[in-house]
Formats: structure tokens, C-alpha cells, sequence
């Protein structure tokens, strides 16, 4: 009778598949980056987009990120689409990294709700759009790479708010029309704090910061 073979056992600390790979912080920063380009070009609608980011700071391996953005082109350095999704957790921090992000980002709140919290990078200038909807900017665990940001903001029968952490310095201002724009400026006793300014208008919507006692900046990069 013959011998039935058997596959042989993987060997111990065999690697994982690169589905496998625990997602990095980086990972998930280059999946909402194309996320958020996808929702600022029209590929997402703002339900789609608010769905896919949440899973995206979610997510624990690199498998799970992957269908994320499978149906939606990558993002370069410049911001522009490249081609199809990129494979995250290749580990590449060269000029389209985690370090190479387009100066801008865009946020739209069109009859829904779009938001960012947690962990993630603040872009140079974000600009705002709530058109009958609601957006929240929750800056209390956010990322600094340069010391003054500035969020410009269109809020049309919607609403704005920034949640800012105690340790930065507000400014701007912008004006309500049968509406409010309501910026309440602050200054950090660190003179070399990040600053937030916040610009814009309300048509018939509120826009307004909020200081989140006991929440401070602990990972400042260097800017």
C-alpha cells in the first residue's frame, strides 16, 4: 500500500504574506491620502468616504487596507492620480512616501457629514466645504509637520467644527452672513507652538473652533 505524503509543516518564524503585515501608521496615512483625493475628485461620495476612512484607522494588517482602494486610482507626490492602488506596507518613505504629501487637502460635506480624527497628518492648508452638511476637524491627536496651518473654510447651510488641543495658538476670521463665524483666538505661552488659522465665510451655516481642556500635543514632528 502506497505512502500518502503529507506537505511539510511551514518552518518556525516562517514570514507572513505581505497581506499579513501589520498595517503601520504610514500605511494607513497613504490609504486615507487616496481616499481623500477620490472623495475631492467626485470617485467617493462623502458617506462612502466617511465609511472607508474610519475602516482605514481601523484597520490592523496591510490586507485589510488593500480593497480600501482597490477600485480607485493612486496618488503621487504632486496629488495626481498615477495608476492603479498602491501594495501599502512595501515600506517606501522615498519622494512618494509617507513623508511626500501634497500641500493641500480637501474637505466636502455635501448634504452629509465628512470629518478627520485621531491619528493623522495635518496638511499645510486644508480647505472646507459643508454645503448642507457637517464637518468636524479634530486637531487634539493630530500630526504637525509645519508650524503655522491654515484651514480656509465655505460653510453654505452647513456647519463647521475645529476641536483644537490646549497647547497651540488660534487666529483668523471670516464673516457670517444669517450665520455665525465664530473663532475664538488664543495664544500659547510657547512661543514656538503651532499656529491654526482659520479663514472663510458662513452663509446661512456656523463655523466655529473649540479648546479641548486637558488635550495636548505630545508628538510634535519637527517643522
Amino acid at each position: 500500500m502506497p505512502l500518502t505524503k503529507t506537505a511539510p509543516a511551514p518552518a518556525p518564524g516562517a514570514p507572513a504574506s505581505s497581506a499579513e503585515l501589520r498595517a503601520s501608521d504610514a500605511d494607513r496615512d497613504r490609504i486615507a491620502d487616496i481616499l481623500r483625493e477620490a472623495l475631492a475628485e467626485g470617485r467617493l461620495d462623502p458617506e462612502e468616504h466617511a465609511e472607508r476612512i474610519d475602516a482605514t484607522y481601523r484597520a490592523k494588517t496591510v490586507g485589510e487596507l488593500e480593497p480600501l482602494v482597490r477600485d480607485l486610482p493612486a496618488v503621487g507626490a504632486a496629488g495626481r492620480a498615477v495608476g492603479a492602488s498602491p501594495v501599502p506596507g512595501a515600506g517606501g518613505r522615498g519622494p512618494q512616501g509617507a513623508r511626500a504629501l501634497p500641500a493641500t487637502d480637501n474637505l466636502v460635506a455635501v448634504f452629509g457629514g465628512a470629518m478627520r480624527k485621531g491619528r493623522w497628518r495635518v496638511r499645510r492648508t486644508t480647505n472646507v466645504l459643508a454645503l448642507f452638511g457637517g464637518v468636524e476637524i479634530d486637531l487634539t491627536e493630530a500630526l504637525f509637520e509645519q508650524r503655522e496651518i491654515v484651514i480656509n473654510i465655505s460653510a453654505v447651510f452647513g456647519g463647521v467644527e475645529i476641536k483644537v488641543p490646549e497647547n497651540v495658538t488660534v487666529s483668523g476670521g471670516g464673516a457670517g452672513v444669517f450665520g455665525g463665524f465664530d473663532i475664538k483666538g488664543y495664544e500659547a505661552p510657547d512661543p514656538d507652538a503651532p499656529v491654526v488659522v482659520v479663514r472663510g465665510f458662513a452663509l446661512f451655516g456656523g463655523v466655529e473652533t473649540t479648546r479641548k481642556r486637558g488635550k495636548r500635543l505630545k508628538n510634535l514632528r519637527s517643522y
